[in-house]
């Protein structure tokens, strides 16, 4: 698997600012010893810029850390440089997305809910050209259901093997996205993918009642490297949000348990996803 440079750029800032930390330096003083801005090194430390492995380099002599493990980072930093695939749709891919992209598809699991739509990396592609369509109109739209079906890939990715634990609301099993030949493509579709040794698929339905995510969809993205830490993401039309913090993590987890177990069963939701394709056909 090639390694997401979003989540290598993501790396590299957490370290270079725990290790300005650790030297007891604050950023005024770091940036004039790396002859750079206050602002710049904040975003690097941000990870809202990249940074060269020439100017890591330069950053880890300031910091002393020598040797392997200076010689790690700075490799570190290499791959961050790499472009990854979705760049090459960056333009019709507004930039928080294209972020949100790069942690996916490093990601070692995926747990998501959703209120309204089928998830992305769930979508057929004539319901996915339905969603684009009514949700941002036509300009640039078969290049995005062509992102949206290559983001799809990492499902089949053997090693190292993606999890996606995926709960949906039965709103999203009913509401006819493209007309009933659409849905029922659809729907066959989710339920073959369910039957996946590594996908989990639950149907939240309407006799649960009320539940802890009636405010928000999500998705919590965690990682094979224990160096990186889990993100919970939250989106919507114009802007997307990464939470870092070990607590909203924490919470959404919590949050995605309880839906679990307020849902139907996995055998239970396959069946009602071939009811509501029958449904439609």
């Amino acid at each position: 698997m090639t390694a997401s440079p979003t989540v290598r750029r993501r790396r590299i800032a957490r370290e270079l600012r725990q290790l300005r930390e650790r030297a007891g330096m604050t950023l005024d003083v770091a940036a004039r010893q790396l002859d750079m801005s206050k602002s710049n090194l904040s975003r690097i430390e941000n990870a809202q810029i990249g940074i060269k492995p020439r100017d890591v380099r330069a950053a880890l002599a300031l910091y002393e850390v020598t040797g392997v493990d200076a010689e790690a980072l700075i490799e570190i930093a290499r791959g961050a440089q790499q472009r990854g695939w979705w760049q090459n749709y960056s333009d019709v891919l507004p930039e928080w997305f294209e972020f949100y992209v790069g942690l996916e598809a490093e990601a070692e699991s995926l747990r998501t809910y959703e209120a309204e739509s089928v998830p992305g990396l769930l979508q057929t592609e004539a319901y996915a050209r339905e969603m684009f369509r009514r949700t941002a109109g036509e300009e640039g739209l078969e290049r995005k259901v062509a992102a949206r079906l290559r983001r799809q890939e990492m499902l089949q990715r053997e090693s190292p093997a993606v999890e996606l634990s995926v709960v949906l609301n039965e709103a999203v099993l009913l509401r006819p996205v493209g007309g009933p030949a659409v849905m029922a493509e659809q729907l066959t579709h989710m339920a073959q993918v369910a039957r996946s040794p590594n996908v989990t698929c639950h149907v939240l339905p309407f006799t649960s009642g009320g539940h802890p995510a009636m405010s928000t969809p999500y998705v919590i993205i965690t990682f094979a490297d224990a160096a990186d830490n889990s993100v919970v993401y939250l989106d919507n039309l114009t802007v997307g949000l990464a939470l870092e913090e070990a607590g909203h993590v924490r919470g959404y987890t919590l949050v995605h348990e309880e839906l679990c177990r307020m849902a139907l069963d996995p055998a239970a939701s396959l069946a009602r996803l071939e009811e509501a394709a029958h449904h439609f056909a």
